[in-house]
């Protein structure tokens, strides 16, 4: 078997789901005294890119609106995984969706393991539209974790 994973990328919109992610990642992370990077994508605060937030996100889309609400978010998930094991984290936020934004953080970390949760898998949108754990599984080049959060 390979060395240990060195880089652990885990995305997060501030969701309890999203959150479960990261205590996940933050485990493995630790264990394999890996660098773990909390990803949160957002879109910028114009109406156009609010409309399509909530397009994408429903009654969610205020939590990753503009970059503030990203930032408190990470700051969020940075404290939960400090207290879930991980030692050396870093936080990004990236303009942009979140299929596009986790997979460019992958690319620019070298991550060797993608972690997400896995709500709106098992959705009838997720089904015919595909959902952020589908579409980056089969999109990232890594390794991926979907942990069961719903």
């Amino acid at each position: 078997m390979g060395a240990a994973y060195r880089t652990v990328v885990v995305g997060t919109d501030g969701s309890e789901s999203s959150f479960a992610a990261v205590d996940r990642a933050a485990a493995v992370a630790g264990d394999a005294g890996a660098t773990l990077v909390i990803a949160c994508a957002f879109y910028p605060a114009s109406q156009s890119d609010v409309d399509k937030a909530q397009d994408v996100l429903g009654e969610e889309a205020y939590q990753v609106v503009g970059s503030a609400p990203a930032e408190d978010t990470l700051q969020s998930a940075r404290d939960r995984a400090a207290r879930a094991g991980a030692e050396k984290i870093d936080t990004v936020a990236v303009k942009g969706d979140p299929v596009d934004s986790l997979r460019k953080v992958v690319k620019e970390r070298e991550a060797d393991l993608l972690v997400v949760g896995n709500r709106g898998l098992n959705t009838i949108a997720g089904r015919i539209l595909g959902s952020v754990p589908s579409e980056v599984a089969r999109k990232s080049g890594v390794d991926v974790l979907i942990v069961h959060t719903t």
